[in-house]
């Protein structure tokens, strides 16, 4: 879904390789102990976790090569990658004083805009979303200097499926169009080469060749929720998105010894990563759901991920309070939370606001679990506004992994005291703000306008991916994750819970709904 790092940084260390594959022993109906969480912070697994580089090895792509010779090289080849894409921004910025000064007409702008991006800047033969459209700093010619990067995740995927089925519910596109295009896509997904019934983390756009080695665990999460919401969505297409998810069995990345979920698999090496995902509240609880709901997971690997690590765990931001032990379901779970400005709150590996809103996108974590998740989510997203407003004196918040404003890399952004290790403070993404539509709207609405008002950071495809509030630098990219996200939030708030209804209908969510509903995590 993420850069590597990020995906890697979200959990614990397990500090291990396990066997490939791994069968779901199904959980006893009796209270078991929790096992004892392997601190990812201690002085044996900290050098690792800041070590991390990409594992997967460079995949060769014949086709891709032959097609830039055919072009005259790899830099000649740009401007027709350029031309396959379905659209293009005519305009860098838009002047702010020209958005809706109502809110509800406001975040309807901004809906249209960022689904014409979405839409124009996808495979016009394939209908894949490019990855990235980035546009050269302070250039009035959006074309010149520009860069395209043509390749995909599955999540970016994943969340174009969900985000056409959202332009539906908003009316954006017809019904007819929307099933053409997830069409389109489907017909794709059907060629692209896979391993075990599942799909690589990325692939060509041009080509459509895969460009990693790696399945991972949250990006096959997030192609089977983009499924679902299109199956509970179009019935002509249910049996298509059907036969996808049933053959991606969930079971090949549980590890029954650990009782954890891995990262995922490397095909070339034959072997699971080394890493686990250890920390319940982070975009990686959505796939274990789906798991469970699936049949493939047993409950033991929702309640084994740890809510708070053990006070001795060193090297955490603060030290967990509240710690208690209570019987849920039959398994027995450790308790804690951290507080910070008299927020109390469970957290997240990093701090960051995809980690913890990402999932309440088709997840209504506040009906289905409001003394857990649902209250978690309110929690995190204030305490998101009062870190960046009140300890940084910043002008506007939301913090979560983004392009960095000042070069053309990718950052680690987060308010260091919401997680278990805390990522530095940073960008400013506009994704985080609209995230934040799900747990404080009003709020998050003030902070979509603040943004557009101080920077120049809305195009005529919607908001750019990051801001620098002390300097004011723009990141002038479209990333298709953090657009998707942002999307969705606002589909969300504007027909209230559109795709959290569709989610929770599916048959395989609903197996799985019971598991999240009776925690309380601030007892």
């Amino acid at each position: 879904m993420v850069a590597v790092a990020v995906l890697l940084a979200s959990a614990a260390v397990a500090g291990h390789v396990s066997s490939p594959v791994a069968s779901a022993a199904r959980a006893p109906r009796v209270a078991k102990s929790p096992r004892a969480p392997v601190c990812p912070l201690s002085s044996r697994a900290r050098p690792a976790i800041e070590t991390l580089t990409n594992e997967d090895d460079p995949v060769d792509q014949p086709r891709k090569r032959a097609w830039e010779a055919s072009l005259g090289g790899m830099e000649a080849a740009r401007p027709s990658v350029r031309a396959r894409l379905a659209g293009w921004p005519a305009r860098a910025v838009v002047d702010p004083s020209t958005l809706p000064a109502d809110d509800r007409a406001f975040l309807a702008r901004v809906a249209a805009d960022t689904w014409r991006g979405l839409a124009a800047l996808t495979d016009r033969e394939n209908g894949l979303p490019v990855d990235h459209v980035r546009l050269a700093a302070g250039a009035a010619d959006t074309t010149a200097g520009a860069d395209v990067g043509d390749y995909t995740s599955i999540t970016n995927v994943g969340l174009h499926l969900a985000a056409v089925v959202a332009a539906r519910e908003l009316d954006l596109v017809t019904e007819a169009d929307a099933v053409a295009a997830i069409t389109r896509i489907l017909d794709t997904l059907e060629r692209l080469e896979t391993h075990a019934g599942f799909y690589f983390n990325y692939y060509d756009t041009t080509s459509l060749e895969r460009s990693s080695n790696f399945l991972s665990f949250v990006d096959t999460s997030w192609l089977t929720t983009g499924l679902i919401v299109t199956r509970m969505s179009f019935p002509v297409l249910g049996a298509r998105c059907s036969r996808l998810i049933d053959r991606m069995h969930y079971d090949f990345f549980y590890d029954a010894r650990r009782r954890e979920i891995s990262h995922g698999y490397y095909v070339h090496r034959r072997t699971r990563s080394r890493y686990d995902y250890g920390v319940l509240y982070t975009e990686a609880r959505l796939g274990v759901l789906l798991g469970i709901g699936k049949g493939e997971v047993p409950e033991d690997a929702w309640f084994e991920m740890v809510r708070t690590y053990p006070a001795d765990c060193a090297g955490q931001t603060a030290t967990p309070r509240g710690v208690r032990r209570q019987t849920v379901r039959g398994h027995a779970v450790a308790y804690g939370y951290y507080e910070w400005g008299g927020v109390r709150f469970v957290p997240s590996w990093g701090g960051s606001m995809f980690e913890a809103l990402m999932p309440a996108l088709v997840l209504d974590e506040q009906r289905w679990a409001p003394l857990s998740l649902g209250a978690n989510d309110v929690a995190h997203a204030t305490v998101q506004r009062r870190y960046a407003t009140e300890t940084l004196a910043h002008p506007v918040w939301g913090m979560s992994p983004s392009s960095i404003p000042t070069t053309d890399g990718y950052g680690e952004y987060g308010v260091p005291v919401l997680g278990t290790r805390g990522y530095a403070p940073g960008a400013v993404t506009p994704h985080a703000a609209a995230l934040a539509l799900l747990a404080t709207p009003q709020e998050a609405v003030a902070d979509l306008r603040a943004l557009a008002a101080r920077f120049p950071v809305y195009g005529e495809y919607g908001y750019y991916d990051a801001v620098d509030p002390r300097s004011g630098a723009v990141a002038r990219t479209y990333l298709a994750l953090d657009q998707s996200l942002l999307f969705l939030a606002v589909a969300d708030y504007l027909k209230p819970h559109c795709l959290q209804e569709r989610f929770a209908s599916d048959p395989i969510v609903r197996r799985a709904l019971p598991v999240i509903a009776d925690e309380r995590f601030f007892d």
